[in-house]
């Protein structure tokens, strides 16, 4: 299953990110963001991105489902 801009979008609205909070934690350009996020469906661009974005919501505690549909769930901080 691949990474959707719908799913991303969802993913940086629960944490309260901007493009610009994703950009940077992810090590892409914001305009690359921007136009990943522009157009509904499968981001465009190479695995790295997606895998460098996908990695960035990982660390967040953002976790992607494919199983029944795209889905996007924020995890529990893990307890002390």
């Amino acid at each position: 299953m691949m990474l959707t801009s719908e799913m991303v979008r969802a993913a940086r609205a629960l944490l309260r990110w901007e493009q610009a909070d994703l950009a940077e934690k992810a090590g892409i350009s914001l305009p690359t963001i921007k136009r990943l996020e522009k157009e509904p469906g499968p981001i465009p661009g190479t695995r790295a991105t997606a895998q460098a974005i996908e990695t960035a919501f990982a660390k967040a505690r953002i976790e992607f489902s494919y199983d029944r549909g795209e889905g996007v769930t924020r995890l529990k901080k893990e307890p002390r």
